[in-house]
């Protein structure tokens, strides 16, 4: 089971620059060309801001461009909300946020109401998706129905555990700028998850990779797709720097994942074939 995690697409309606002068769709289509070579990928996930504007057009393109790539995998997209998105204007495009290889729905084992919590079934695995947006603010929360919809699926074990996406991480950016996590109830979560099978949990957001954990699941907080945000400026500054990143999620045991940054860039060398095969004969372990 392998998983494609994007995050923070970030596109707008217009065609309009991001904020940092990124060409968001370009950016979309730059990174999935880049992972074209990548052939299997059972499920697409993306959590999160994927508009930036809120427009309709936005969450268009995101459906067609990632919906193509996932297409000609065979694979789902689910897709979540984020703090600069339209909770209407998702809903009109990609309703649930679950969406089949062909693009239009998936089959949906279970869906809340307005706030869009969702769960999908795929090779043993539950995959559940939450709404965190708070309107008008960065923040996110899980709300008390989401909360109590969740304790009654999850009463029920799936047969190879259960994944959670959303896009406010539950542990906190790890320099002074941002202490808090941005899921503002992150304790509500850990209490309702706590005893259950849920292994993983992918957010978005912080627009860098960061790893912890809350009670029982492993909590893997995923690159963003518009641009990268580095840590190296120290703790009281915040350094944005263009390129896209994803990730390729291991679940073949979904208690112990496996997380890959997948990175778009200039390739400097590339071995393959038999070339490869040599290369990896002649290495031992400790090498």
């Amino acid at each position: 089971m392998r998983v494609l995690h994007l995050s923070d697409t970030h596109l707008t309606g217009d065609g309009s620059l991001h904020r940092t002068g990124i060409d968001a769709k370009a950016a979309l289509a730059g990174l999935l060309a880049h992972l074209e070579p990548l052939r299997r990928i059972d499920l697409v996930v993306v959590t999160g801001d994927i508009a930036d504007d809120g427009a309709t057009g936005a969450y268009e393109l995101a459906r067609d461009l990632i919906g193509a790539y996932a297409a000609d995998r065979g694979a789902p997209v689910l897709f979540t909300t984020g703090n600069a998105d339209d909770r209407r204007n998702f809903t009109e495009v990609l309703g649930s946020g679950h969406l089949g290889p062909s693009g239009g729905p998936c089959a949906v084992d279970a869906v809340d109401g307005p706030d869009r919590a969702a769960a999908t079934a795929r090779d043993g695995i539950r995959f559940v998706t939450l709404d965190t947006l708070v309107p008008g603010k960065v923040h996110g929360r899980i709300g008390t129905a989401q909360l109590a919809w969740l304790r009654g699926l999850l009463a029920a074990p799936a047969p190879r555990g259960t994944v959670l996406a959303f896009h406010h991480p539950p542990i906190r950016f790890p320099n002074a700028i941002q202490e808090p996590p941005t899921l503002i109830n992150p304790g509500d979560l850990a209490e309702a998850i706590d005893g259950t099978d849920v292994r993983v949990i992918l957010t978005g957001h912080y627009h860098l990779q960061l790893a912890g954990r809350l009670g029982p699941a492993m909590v893997w907080t995923g690159p963003a797709v518009v641009n990268r945000r580095d840590l190296s400026c120290g703790d009281d500054a915040v350094r944005y720097v263009a390129g896209s990143a994803a990730t390729l999620i291991d679940l073949a045991d979904p208690a112990a994942p496996v997380f890959h940054t997948l990175q778009a860039g200039t390739t400097i060398a590339e071995i393959g074939g038999e070339q490869l095969r040599e290369a990896l004969q002649g290495t031992s372990p400790d090498d």
